[in-house]
């Protein structure tokens, strides 16, 4: 009688990768929750699962540790800020609607989603021997479109000659200041109206015509 082979047929299903997907997404945003309300420290890995509707062993499958779970959740709030910040900016049609547009959506992320503040809180918290907090990781990966964005105003005449990186080192740190801010305080005003007043003092200054030229600028 012969022998079937090993490799006859195949053993099983392979795995399927949209599921997995959906799956380790779900366990990211159960994560997120639980770690802003409890704090890395305090997290209990079970009550993920549970928030999941997935057993303790299939979070640790998906993520080895519970150091892992929590940095990768910090990475999938980055990366949802960075798909609704883009997709936003890429409605608008004039390049300084999609400087404005990209503003506003990044501040309506982090009001839509203070959770994921906490995160950030929390891993400046724990893990401070990380070379770089996850943020300033994305942040820096993401910013080659905006460079080249302004660039492009600059050689058209439409932004004032200086320094790229100063121009976006300089917006970078007003919405990320603002943003924390929100946060700690609580926004008092309508979040439509602060946006119009950050980029009002972003594009047009606070200087008069007659002062700005006396000072050079």
């Amino acid at each position: 009688m012969p022998v079937a082979s090993k490799s006859a047929r195949p053993m099983g299903r392979p795995p399927d990768s949209s599921l997995q997907g959906r799956r380790r997404a779900e366990i990211l945003d159960a994560a997120t929750t639980v770690f802003a309300e409890h704090g890395f420290a305090a997290a209990d890995v079970q009550e993920i699962a549970n928030k999941t509707g997935v057993g303790k062993g299939t979070v640790y499958r998906y993520f080895p540790s519970k150091e892992e779970l929590f940095l990768a959740a910090v990475d999938h709030g980055m990366r949802n800020l960075k798909q609704a910040v883009d997709a936003a900016a890429k409605e608008a049609e004039h390049p300084l609607e999609r400087i404005a547009q990209g503003v506003r959506d990044y501040l309506t992320f982090f009001d839509e989603n203070p959770e994921i503040v906490e995160l950030l809180i929390h891993e400046r918290a724990h893990f401070r021997d990380r070379k770089q907090p996850t943020y300033f990781v994305h942040r820096e990966a993401n910013l080659g479109p905006w460079r080249e964005l302004f660039r492009k105003l600059i050689d058209a005449g439409v932004v004032r000659d200086q320094p790229v990186e100063q121009i976006i080192e300089v917006i970078s740190d007003l919405v990320y200041g603002t943003m924390f801010t929100n946060y700690f305080t609580g926004r008092k005003s309508n979040l439509a109206s602060q946006c119009e007043s950050i980029l009002n003092i972003f594009f047009h200054g606070i200087l008069i015509q007659q002062e700005d030229a006396k000072h050079g600028k």
